[in-house]
């Protein structure tokens, strides 16, 4: 059985220093999937757009400026208010989103309650599964009765 956390959020898309639009997003963590957040953001568009990062990424960059390649993440302050910016970058284009800090952490509060930074390797199984594979199978102690003949016949010598 696994968990969802989610948080629907209102971000806004930043166009200019002096000009944003808001875009509903939705903020999912799967504990089967431990490592990654899943951010959907509802554009105008006929299907919705989806990204997928670490979500040690995301705390990081709650509280200093982490990432690079096609996710960032920074905290800063707009207008008096603590936000966490998201560049995004990806071949179809690049965009900057402001969310709210305080709502994007206690979103993460939530997660890491869920599982613990660390814990991500335990909710995967992947021990487990590991000892599973590598057990020896019943064929393993399964021995040959006789050598298998030799090629030294002296045929055709």
């Amino acid at each position: 059985m696994h968990t969802v956390v989610e948080r629907e959020l209102k971000l806004s898309l930043v166009l200019s220093p002096e000009r944003s639009i808001p875009v509903p997003a939705l903020f999912t963590y799967r504990t089967d999937d431990p490592y990654a957040v899943h951010v959907t953001f509802h554009t105008d568009t006929e299907h919705p757009v989806r990204w997928t990062f670490a979500r040690e990424l995301l705390v990081e960059g709650v509280f200093r400026p982490c990432g690079y390649g096609d996710v960032r993440v920074w905290p800063t302050k707009v207008n008096g208010r603590r936000v966490v910016l998201l560049a995004l970058s990806s071949p179809n284009g690049d965009a900057l989103l402001e969310a709210p800090a305080d709502v994007v952490s206690v979103w993460l509060e939530g997660t890491l309650r869920e599982v613990a930074p660390g814990a991500e390797g335990e909710r995967l199984g992947i021990d487990s599964g590991l000892a599973e594979l590598l057990a020896p199978a019943a064929a393993d102690d399964v021995r040959v009765a006789e050598p298998w003949p030799s090629d030294d016949t002296g045929d055709g010598e």
